[in-house]
């Protein structure tokens, strides 16, 4: 399949929005975190993103509050800023039986780094697959628009993602986000 090598952001904002229509599960306890863990080790390929609250101010940042695991199905929005990066989490984040396909994966895999030290395996990074199929364009919401022909909404992205409840707005931007690097995966490589 051929695709155009750049879209404009004129031409991405003319398009559909494309929006996660499984379960999102907001993951804030043990009990969950397990569940989902279980879930989610059985899978062969699911998506991949975090969000992080943004800073407004030079020279502050801060951790990482999210980490967005996704099948096709179901999206576990996991409160990073309530839970530790446990082991559970670790194991597949290190799977290579677990591919993990997302876009900008090596500044995600640094932030969980900083939360706690692992060896990341099974990553596939968007950005470097589109290369292979002539798109030059590095934005999540472009590749969508690209590969898909759908725009990814990125009105949620400055939102405060340490907030004590996520707004039913973050959760379907932060699902979206995750769940669509499997629905352009599949795309680029059926």
């Amino acid at each position: 399949m051929a695709f155009v090598a750049s879209i404009s952001n004129d031409e991405v904002a003319a398009l559909e929005a494309v929006h996660f229509v499984g379960r999102i599960k907001v993951v804030e306890t043990p009990d969950a975190l397990a569940e989902a863990c279980h879930i989610l080790s059985k899978e062969s390929l699911i998506g991949f993103d975090t969000e992080t609250r943004p800073s407004f101010q030079a020279g502050v940042s801060h951790k990482v509050s999210l980490l967005q695991l996704s099948t096709k199905e179901q999206c576990f929005l996991i409160r990073l800023n309530k839970l530790p990066l446990t082991r559970e989490i670790i194991k597949i984040l290190s799977s290579e039986k677990v591919a993990k396909v997302g876009a900008d994966v090596r500044n995600d895999i640094a932030a969980l780094n900083k939360l706690r030290h692992f060896t990341p395996r099974g990553f596939i990074d968007l950005q470097t697959e589109v290369v292979k199929y002539g798109i030059e364009d590095k934005s999540l919401r472009k590749i969508s628009g690209i590969v898909l022909g759908k725009r990814v909404s990125k009105a949620q992205r400055l939102s405060n993602w340490a907030a004590k409840q996520l707004t039913p707005q973050q959760q379907m931007y932060a699902a979206t986000d995750a769940w669509v690097c499997i629905e352009i995966y599949n795309k680029l490589t059926e």
